[in-house]
């Protein structure tokens, strides 16, 4: 699968290398996958000291982690309001509050980095795209309130005076956050190789054999034997292990170049719209803009940049249409990457029945490194033989038929 087509914006940053496996070894968890998924997984492994190896196919970082636009919402593709109603207050609820605590997670993780990862809090704008969606925006408002999460109704008017754009309603959060992904991976992938993690590149998984205490996984060059497995592939895993609830879709961005005046963006908010699929776009430390969306089914060839062409100068017209008075904007790179999302709006965190002693992360939606890090949490846990109850809530093998009378 190609996962990424154009320039991504991270390439050609300083980085560290690792050597291929050419031996043979063990630990108690290994980690497949050198993304995201397996960096935040890797890193809260090796700090509670659990011995862990991580391998990757290619180089650290430079699957769909080089495409990533890194903004970080506790609010999702689906609604809360949507999510109770498929899975009830409890578990919906229950969610979005693990969602909060990841962004959370994330900016205590990024702030002990012995690197700037370029970790910024940041508010958000969740605008209505229409007069039609401005009563969307409303009941999830209130939906929002009732159970308690701290945000803010904007009508056109609070809009207009802080935005040089108008829209008919809008969600104005706080606490939310932008990061470097790139730099936060690598972060990650560095300090835990000082707490013990051992990291091995171009040392793809050829052979698996399982047995009853743990399996064994061969390369190219070496062998690791582990008690458990983490899958932490991304996308690449409905390659080999297709999941019924998840889609693949081709999603777009640009950055630009930067840009001398941004102060009529009102705190550098995070911005994105009730439409789906949606715009969203955000300010970079060095005075650019990111905007991507507009997410299409993945073309049948399998290449995610077919249309990329044409999908970047669509983003650099919505760039123009909502901020007119910067003036002419120059496009500085263009990139699309693979993207996947489920039926039912929540990841795919847990083990298979077909796999064992394995347990996989699949942080598919619009917020999936939030996901990661929740799905880090939770495997820590349940690698000490200690399974959390909301694992469950993201069985790879769940229903789609789950909705409130469930629960």
């Amino acid at each position: 699968m190609k996962l990424t087509g154009g320039n991504t914006p991270w390439s050609g940053q300083d980085i560290q290398r690792f050597s291929q496996l050419e031996s043979n070894l063990s630990c108690d968890v290994l980690v497949i996958g050198g993304g995201m998924s397996g960096a935040l997984v890797s890193y809260i492994l090796s700090k509670q000291g659990t011995d862990t190896i991580l391998l990757e196919k290619g180089c650290i970082g430079n699957g769909s982690t080089s495409a990533n636009t890194g903004l970080l919402h506790f609010m999702n593709d689906d609604t809360l309001t949507e999510l109770i109603q498929t899975f009830g207050e409890h578990k919906g609820t229950g969610f979005y509050r693990m969602c909060e605590r990841a962004v959370n997670r994330l900016s205590e993780i990024a702030s002990s980095l012995s690197i700037d990862t370029e970790f910024r809090h940041r508010s958000s704008l969740y605008y209505a795209s229409t007069e039609d969606d401005a009563g969307k925006i409303r009941n999830e408002y209130d939906t929002l309130t009732r159970h308690g999460f701290n945000v803010q109704y904007w009508d056109r008017q609070t809009i207009k005076s802080h935005f040089a754009f108008s829209k008919p309603a809008a969600i104005y959060t706080q606490r939310d956050a932008e990061v470097n992904p790139y730099k936060l991976v690598h972060g990650l992938i560095s300090d835990a190789v000082h707490q013990g993690l051992r990291v091995f590149e171009h040392s793809g998984t050829e052979n698996i054999e399982y047995s009853d205490n743990g399996a064994t996984v061969k390369t190219k060059l070496g062998s690791i034997h582990a008690r458990i497995l983490i899958w932490a592939a991304g996308y690449e895993t409905q390659e080999w292990k297709p999941d019924r609830i998840a889609s693949l879709k081709s999603t777009y961005a640009i950055m630009t170049e930067p840009i001398q005046d941004l102060s009529s963006w009102y705190e550098r908010a995070l911005i994105w719209e009730s439409s789906r699929p949606y715009l969203y776009m955000r300010t970079t430390q060095d005075n650019r803009i990111m905007a991507g969306g507009l997410d299409e089914p993945l073309h049948e060839s399998g290449c995610p940049d077919v249309n990329l062409t044409i999908r970047s100068q669509r983003l650099l017209k919505d760039i123009h249409d909502l901020f007119p008075e910067l003036g002419k904007i120059s496009m500085a790179c263009s990139w699309a990457g693979v993207f996947a999302s489920t039926q039912d709006g929540i990841p795919l965190i847990g083990r298979h029945p077909h796999f064992p002693h394995s347990y996989f992360i699949e942080g598919y939606g619009g917020s999936g490194t939030v996901y990661s890090m929740l799905a880090a949490d939770l495997l820590a846990e349940a690698v000490n033989g200690s399974e959390p109850e909301e694992l469950n809530w993201f069985s790879l093998t769940r229903s789609l038929k789950t909705n409130a009378s469930c629960n």
